[in-house]
């Protein structure tokens, strides 16, 4: 369809834009997207094409192709040019303005205030000529709050991607005012000319305004991860989190309704929750295989729970949903959802989505993938970073109305559980990868675990060094914009408010010497599930060697298979036993102490101190017990 600008005076009319704002609009062409079908056009520039090219005029470099984006017959395939630019960097946010923020103040880290740069984005998308303009709801589409992207025309697939991921208000269906209280600026050569080929992101919070200048073009930290730090901003300002969490109902096979919450770094598994379990091609399921034996240990499960997916990544708990004092309820936070598709490495391993990738209702937005003009576009194709070497990142931008069964209102949460990416771990080699097949937390535990957020073991996600680093509190802490003990009290506030919401830990990759990718969570949910939660016999629950690990389950029998003890209490595995075992918990706690003292502060609550202090004086699990 042709490309229609809409009238200057026209849209100025129907927006309250901020002064600046309103000034660039008035010097170009505007594009208000009409639908789905209006924005996949801009994605190829309103041309019938095989392929464009995301090219920029930059100083003394000439022209730069940050990307191609391929028309392929189920969408439009995004590459970068550079590696870099296919995984999120965990350090792209910056502060501008002068509220509370325990974040790098852009003055610090670049040496100078942010005002020449904005000016200098402001020039710059005058200069454009054309732009698009995106309105939509950031978080809840009832309660939310009225956000804009402006962005230059030849960045359609990034609008398209965000429109699937938020949602987004067509032309003929903006209200008669439309008010932004967010307006997120896209200018991605700033990345060259200002920031040394660095992703950068800019909040800069202003009165009734939060601006977001976004400096790269990876949606990643520019626009999904952009919208977070305003939903958590928003939610630190009145009181509340948006949890960095997927979330999926149960239907058990006895028609019995359980719903969990995951949550946990990127990598942690979030995703993954909400996805069937992974099967062999004979049906059976693969618990994990040792590296140091090579023996595989195998479970049959042929009846498992139907699933109801609820959230992927961002989980709203805002008070105005809770139904009562006794359990955390949430809503997803999102319209689309930002599915990695690295375990998906060839034909069958996931048919549900891979059916959805390769035939969807309409077209898709893939990053990092091997797209072919005119071809279909294949999940399990990856791009290559190098010859062999497969993007760790591949993505595809699923709208969350093509996946059946979602939940489409707020639910009450039964469980809580954190994942976390652990190493192996044996007794000539010990790292953290210590912690058993599924273990039961206290709360005060629970709320420990948030605050030091392991962000694990070769997570594929972000560009980040190897060992054992914390993606800060909540797990969502690259993407808030405040203060991070702030953030810990809305937490503490939070599990104390929901009593009977329960909490456990999930492994994935490794449990000791077994690789177990994420089946433990898989297990774990069917089990859980099928039992109703976390209430068992006494003698049931034996306190874990590390006391940081809560509670172990005695025994784990899924569909009257018994799980070997070596799952569940990783010291009995002969690879590892107690030597091994020990340092690698002492490792764990060394993390531990390092990270949860830095929240020990007068702003902290006092029972966030007691229990801080209980863990730095290795508290027994009877000790957090009785914190909380």
């Amino acid at each position: 369809m042709p490309v229609e600008p809409v009238s200057r005076e026209q849209l100025l009319e129907q927006f309250d834009l901020p002064s600046e704002l309103e000034s660039v609009l008035r010097e170009v062409d505007i594009i208000l997207p009409e639908s789905r079908a209006h924005l996949l056009d801009l994605t190829f520039f309103g041309q019938d094409v095989p392929m464009v090219e995301i090219v920029y005029d930059l100083p003394e470099q000439g022209k730069y192709v940050e990307a191609t984006v391929v028309r392929c017959k189920n969408g439009a395939s995004v590459n970068y040019n550079d590696i870099y630019m296919r995984r999120r960097d965990p350090d792209a946010m910056v502060i501008a303005d002068d509220r509370p923020t325990d974040k790098p103040r852009y003055r610090d880290r670049f040496g100078t205030e942010f005002t020449q740069v904005r000016s200098d984005t402001f020039d710059w998308l005058k200069a454009q000529g054309e732009l698009i303009v995106l309105p939509f709801i950031s978080g809840d589409k009832t309660r939310g709050y009225p956000t804009l992207l402006v962005a230059p025309a030849n960045a359609g697939f990034f609008v398209t991607g965000l429109a699937d991921l938020q949602g987004f208000i067509p032309r003929d269906e903006l209200p008669l005012k439309f008010a932004p209280q967010a307006v997120i600026y896209l200018a991605p050569p700033f990345r060259h000319t200002a920031f040394g080929g660095k992703q950068v992101v800019v909040h800069n919070r202003l009165p009734n305004m939060h601006e977001l200048f976004s400096y790269s073009l990876y949606p990643g930290p520019s626009a999904k991860k952009g919208v977070y730090g305003i939903l958590l901003q928003q939610g630190e300002d009145e009181g509340w989190v948006t949890l960095h969490a997927s979330a999926v109902r149960l239907i058990t096979p006895y028609d019995n309704e359980f719903t969990i919450v995951h949550e946990g770094a990127s990598g942690g598994g979030k995703s993954e929750m909400t996805q069937a379990i992974h099967r062999e091609p004979d049906g059976r399921i693969l618990l994990g295989e040792d590296i140091v034996t090579n023996e595989r240990l195998y479970i049959e499960l042929h009846d498992t729970c139907e699933l109801h997916p609820i959230a992927d990544d961002m989980a709203l708990a805002p008070p105005y949903l809770q139904k009562s004092e006794s359990k955390l309820v949430i809503e997803d936070a999102e319209a689309g959802w930002f599915l990695r598709v690295d375990h998906l490495d060839d034909y069958g391993t996931e048919p549900s989505l891979e059916r959805l990738c390769i035939n969807p209702p309409a077209p898709l937005v893939f990053l990092n993938l091997d797209g072919q003009p005119g071809a279909t576009c294949l999940p399990w194709e990856h791009t290559m970073d190098e010859p062999g070497k497969p993007c760790p990142n591949p993505r595809v931008i699923m709208p969350r109305h093509f996946i059946s069964n979602t939940v489409n209102h707020p639910i009450e949460v039964d469980l809580r559980s954190f994942g976390v990416r652990t190493p192996p771990c044996t007794r000539d080699n010990p790292n953290y990868g210590i912690i058993g097949m599924l273990h039961v937390l206290p709360p005060a535990l629970a709320w420990l675990w948030r605050l030091a957020a392991p962000r694990g073991h070769s997570n594929p996600s972000i560009v980040t060094s190897e060992g054992l680093t914390s993606e800060g509190v909540g797990t969502y802490w690259p993407f808030a914009t405040g203060e991070m003990v702030r953030q810990a009290n809305l937490l503490l506030q939070q599990i104390r408010s929901s009593p009977r919401t329960k909490y456990v830990l999930i492994p994935n990759q490794y449990i000791g010497a077994y690789k177990v990718g994420f089946q433990p969570e898989w297990i774990g949910r069917e089990y859980l599930a099928r039992r109703g939660g976390v209430r068992f016999r006494p003698g049931q629950l034996p306190p874990a060697r590390c006391p940081l690990l809560g509670y172990t389950i005695a025994t784990l029998k899924v569909n009257g298979q018994q799980l070997p003890k070596g799952l569940l209490d990783v010291e009995e595995q002969l690879e590892v036993g107690k030597e091994g075992y020990d340092a690698g918990a002492q490792i764990l706690k060394d993390f531990f102490y390092a990270e949860v003292e830095k929240f020990y502060s007068e702003d902290l609550l006092p029972l966030g101190k007691r229990i801080i202090s209980a863990c730095l004086s290795d508290a027994s699990i009877e000790e957090y017990e009785q914190l909380l």
